[in-house]
């Protein structure tokens, strides 16, 4: 374990997010805003403490480990965290406390959306700026970011990729050099960020909220700068582009990039990941729509737009809303709930457990069926053209305990904080699904609960973000030996 190494990253990755938040800074001068103070200090504090970090270790040189790999990730979202909330804890317009702005600072980050702010509508742009900025970050993870500095500094980034990158798939690159596959995914992710601002300041939205709802759209984020999130525009345009490039930013990056090379998007309905992905949009809406006609909650116009875009935003993970799902009748509340379990594809900005385990897990059930009418046959698991090795399934099936083990241990923290079941159900699976909004309680915004409960779901959220094995594993005896 070379920690020296490790202290090395973290001064430097530090250093260049306090570069970030000169944006809002700017922002905030330009407008003639309070918050200015705010961010001059969180931007001090960041760099300097990074600063005092690189310094003493500034000239170690050591290859990166992959097991430096998972102590640098988890450090540095942990740290990161800890600075990103800086400016609201900081701000005179916010008056939050160091809990709350660590909550906001991880769900920004996360890519999760759940909020304790309220009175939206009224907080300085650049505020708002920034709660949009950390979503962006965090939602293709400014780790792959720092894989293409990284060796311009000396130090090698395969290891932060392997520890970082969302999916059960690890190793898929889609250049032969780590530098240059982090280069081309934050090429999609810039082109299709500009695709979607442009868009959506088409179809009428300021070109503010154009972008910021651009940053949160494509990194299946949620937060928006209204209270009443896409309610407040009231326009099935603007709806439309939102589904339009939350489907995308639910799919796995690697078809966008084949699609851009290749010219075409033929590929993606060849892709049995993105076939289911697609397939339970589609049906999952379809029953929405269904019961909403048949028990007068709308008119059936209206019927399709709300479902389409409730069902999109919550089994993307992206939590936008135009309508309280949480109130709509019968199971509809429970059944959307659940397809965020579902999430989005592998590869992609999206959470839950990912749209190929899942696709996986089912065909195991499918096999197992078979090898109890047929015990002797052999049946092989089959993703497309290909069989799956056991060793992946079983890596699924690992993966699919520890997050079950890590969901329960939660439900009982924040049920031993004082909050009712539903409640407690709800925001377990709206942050370590990085989901933002939940049921209960938490159907609107976090405000209201206790702060133990907003710390285990901070926890909730870092955990989700990194898909439970990154911090897990360092739990681990194992990981600690020689």
């Amino acid at each position: 374990m070379h920690f020296t190494v490790i202290l090395r990253i973290l001064g430097i990755l530090l250093m260049i997010f306090s570069l970030t938040m000169a944006i809002p800074l700017i922002l905030a001068w330009a407008l003639n805003e309070t918050a200015i103070n705010a961010f001059l200090a969180a931007l001090a504090i960041t760099f300097a403490s990074g600063m005092l970090i690189w310094m003493p270790v500034q000239h170690v040189r050591h290859e990166l480990r992959t097991r430096d790999g998972f102590i640098v990730v988890a450090l540095f979202w942990t740290v990161l965290s800890l600075f990103g909330a800086l400016p609201f804890y900081l701000s005179e317009d916010l008056q939050l406390s160091a809990v709350d702005a660590i909550f906001e600072s991880v769900s920004g980050l996360t890519t999760t959306g759940a909020t304790v702010i309220t009175g939206i509508d009224l907080l300085p742009k650049s505020i708002l700026y920034y709660r949009q900025q950390l979503q962006w970050m965090g939602g293709m993870g400014i780790i792959v970011l720092a894989v293409a500095i990284l060796p311009m500094l000396g130090i090698g980034g395969m290891q932060l990729y392997r520890a970082e990158t969302p999916g059960p798939v690890k190793d898929t690159k889609l250049t032969p050099r780590i530098t240059e596959t982090a280069k081309a995914l934050w090429y999609i992710y810039a082109g299709l960020t500009v695709m979607c601002m442009l868009a959506y300041w088409a179809a009428g939205m300021t070109f503010f909220d154009a972008l910021a709802h651009s940053f949160s759209t494509i990194a299946i984020g949620g937060f928006s700068t209204h209270d009443a999130s896409f309610a407040y525009f009231d326009s099935a345009l603007i709806e439309g582009i939102g589904i339009f490039f939350m489907i995308l930013s639910g799919a796995n990056f690697g078809l966008h990039f084949v699609a851009w090379q290749s010219r075409g998007i033929r590929h993606y309905f060849s892709d049995p990941e993105f076939r289911f992905y697609i397939s339970l949009l589609v049906i999952i809406s379809a029953v929405t729509c269904a019961v909403l006609i048949a028990t007068d909650s709308y008119e059936p116009l209206a019927a399709v737009r709300a479902a389409l875009f409730e069902v999109v935003s919550i089994a993307t993970t992206t939590g936008f809303a135009t309508a309280d799902f949480a109130h709509w009748p019968n199971m509809l509340p429970f059944l959307l709930f659940l397809t965020a379990f579902v999430g989005g594809c592998a590869g992609s900005t999206g959470g839950g457990m990912k749209v190929i385990r899942i696709l996986l897990l089912s065909k195991q059930g499918i096999r197992e069926v078979k090898r109890l009418i047929h015990p002797n046959g052999v049946f092989a698991i089959k993703f497309g053209q290909q069989a799956v090795p056991d060793k992946v399934v079983g890596a699924i099936w690992g993966f699919f305990s520890v997050y079950l083990l890590a969901f329960v241990f939660m439900l009982i923290a924040l049920l031993a904080t004082g909050l009712d079941q539903v409640t407690a159900w709800s925001a377990v699976g709206a942050t370590l699904n990085n989901l933002g909004p939940g049921l209960g309680e938490v159907s609107a915004n976090f405000s209201s609960i206790n702060d133990p409960a907003k710390c285990v779901l901070s926890l909730s959220m870092l955990l989700g973000r990194l898909e439970v094995f990154t911090f897990i594993v360092l739990l681990s005896p194992m990981f600690w030996r020689r």
